[in-house]
């Protein structure tokens, strides 16, 4: 479904009416008070001043009293609920944008991920600043609404120069809001390049240091950074010459008034009394029509954001959604011609309960094979079939398709947290729950030497782990991730290079231990059968494996058990032996 930024503003409105409708009176009632405010001070002047009339003085004093103590309640009260409002549609854009970006079907989109974390939270924030905007204009045209009514009882041309007047000012600032809109998205987009770039640079600096490409990787920055300080100079010129333009009219026309009003007190077409209501009006009326005059800008920024957020929430999913269910386990995975990338027609079968070792000696075999399996690419984008129990995943619902087949790639992820919310992310389980899930967990921390991780930290579970598991080191990380691929306990589970940052110690530990969880004879029952795919050149882990294939040129070259492997071919020695 396309959604527009249009869409997105006026859902917020909606969603909001009821706080935007009564913020938005009271916010109309005060300026209707304090546009009284100078009205009631010229009637001062007129009925009691003038007059020496001691109660009218003491009456219309005992009004402006009244006047200023509503419009205080109305300001205060008003802008309480239209915060309200404002805050909490900030809030459910950030979650509506964060949860089509976390959607387990992905989406399909050509921004990175610095650009989406903006949209999420700036862009949002920006969109959600319409609530606050539109009370305001209420409020100005309230206000100028109210001084035109009594500048017309005071004197018509006075009053017919408000009215008139105004529209006019308003209609030749509205042409400039196309302008402003598209250099205000500009810059936005920009930023989030930027911010992209940035967020890419930190998550990789240990590897940039670790080639000497710091100098490379700040010049890049340097470089984007200033394209985005063009940008937002370009758009902040704009609005401020617009805002500078539109201050300066609003003040001619309050300007026009009072001369206007001078003069006509001094022909005596007017009292002294009205002579102030008139100069007092006309210095009110430049905040509201200030208000009003820079009212494209914000629509336009607003409008921007809008856009941006929009681009997100109508993104098309990245798979499709299934409508097939599997039957129960154990599950099987089949590979029937498979092309993507390096893959080149690839036929590979593993029967339910088999523990098969997969070695590529092309490392782009591996990472091809491994991003098909993972499910985050769409069907038009490889070709042949990837089937688990007999069943085609394309055509499975996309949660039940994940639950059945889980890849944990390489390059995984920590999350800020613990060691214990990392592990159990799937399922939440807690220190405290049930003897067989917390033996499980045992089980489960032991086969992936995770552990060692727990003993050495004085936490242990409870151990926080900072952003990106940035606490942790690389082999700590891995065997936390490995961790939580065993404890998910998904039927068929694919592992990609799952030991490249331990010691060889350790390495045997999670071989064993990976080989009793998911394979031990102890297991009976077909919901304790678990099929596993290790793509991996580790010979410690492929010695475990039930056979080993190899892909090379992106097509099964040959199968066996490591040992024959090793044994009869050279090439494969050459790949896991160096």
């Amino acid at each position: 479904m396309q959604i527009t930024g249009s869409r997105v503003l006026i859902g917020g409105i909606v969603r909001n009416r009821r706080w935007l409708t009564l913020g938005s009176a009271m916010y109309g009632a005060h300026q209707i008070c304090e546009a009284l405010v100078p009205v009631v001070i010229g009637v001062i002047i007129d009925r009691a001043v003038a007059t020496g009339d001691v109660a009218a003085l003491v009456l219309w004093i005992a009004v402006l009293a009244v006047l200023f103590v509503v419009l205080s309640l109305m300001w205060r009260f008003g802008a309480r609920l239209l915060t309200y409002a404002e805050a909490g549609e900030g809030c459910t854009l950030r979650v509506e944008v964060a949860g089509k970006i976390l959607q387990p079907r992905g989406i399909r989109t050509d921004l990175r991920s610095g650009e989406l974390l903006t949209i999420s939270s700036s862009d949002a924030d920006n969109a959600s600043y319409l609530l606050d905007y539109i009370p305001r204009i209420v409020a100005s045209l309230t206000a100028t609404t109210v001084c035109a009514v009594a500048l017309l009882t005071i004197n018509v041309p006075l009053g017919l120069g408000v009215v008139l007047g105004t529209p006019l000012v308003l209609l030749f600032l509205h042409f400039s809001a196309p302008l402003i809109t598209r250099r205000i998205q500009h810059q936005q987009e920009t930023a989030g390049r930027a911010a992209s770039v940035a967020t890419d640079l930190v998550s990789g600096l240990r590897p940039l240091r670790g080639i000497g490409a710091e100098t490379a990787a700040a010049r890049r920055y340097r470089d984007v950074s200033r394209r985005s300080l063009r940008a937002t100079l370009r758009a902040a010129r704009t609005q401020r010459g617009f805002e500078g333009a539109s201050a300066t009219i609003s003040n001619l026309l309050a300007a026009g008034i009072a001369i206007a009003a001078g003069w006509l007190a001094l022909d005596g077409a007017i009292s002294v009394g009205q002579f102030v209501t008139v100069i007092g009006l006309a210095q009110f009326l430049i905040e509201p029509l200030a208000q009003l005059t820079v009212v494209p800008s914000w629509v336009a920024e607003a409008r921007a954001s809008a856009n941006r957020v929009a681009m997100v929430l109508s993104a098309p999913a990245l798979v499709p959604e299934g409508q097939r269910s599997l039957d129960a386990p154990p599950h099987g995975l089949d590979i029937v011609d498979l092309r993507y990338g390096s893959i080149d027609g690839l036929d590979l079968s593993v029967a339910p309960g088999e523990l098969v070792g997969v070695v590529a000696p092309q490392a782009a075999d591996a990472e091809a094979l491994v991003t098909v399996l993972s499910g985050q690419l769409p069907p038009d984008d490889y070709r042949g079939t990837i089937a688990v129990g007999g069943t085609d995943l394309a055509s499975v619902e996309h949660g039940e398709a994940r639950a059945a087949l889980l890849v944990e790639p390489h390059n995984t992820d920590i999350f800020t947290g613990t060691v214990l919310s990392n592990i159990t992310a799937a399922s939440n389980i807690l220190v405290d729950d049930p003897p067989a899930d917390r033996a499980f967990l045992d089980d489960v921390l032991r086969a992936s030497a995770a552990a060692d991780v727990v003993d050495t930290h004085a936490g242990g579970l409870d151990t926080a782990v900072s952003e990106r598991g940035a606490s942790l080191s690389g082999g700590q990380r891995q065997r936390v991730a490995l961790a939580r691929a065993l404890h998910a306990r998904p039927p068929v589970l694919v592992l990609h290079d799952p030991t490249t940052a331990v010691d060889s110690v350790t390495e045997h530990a999670i071989a064993r231990g990976l080989s009793a969880l998911r394979h031990g004879s102890q297991r009976h029952g077909p919901e304790h059968t678990f099929t596993t795919v290790l793509v991996t050149c580790s010979p410690i882990l492929l010695a475990t494996a039930d056979r080993v294939v190899v892909v090379d040129g992106g097509v099964v070259r040959a199968t066996g058990t490591h040992d024959e492997l090793v044994e009869r071919d050279g090439e494969y020695r050459k790949a896991v032996l160096r």
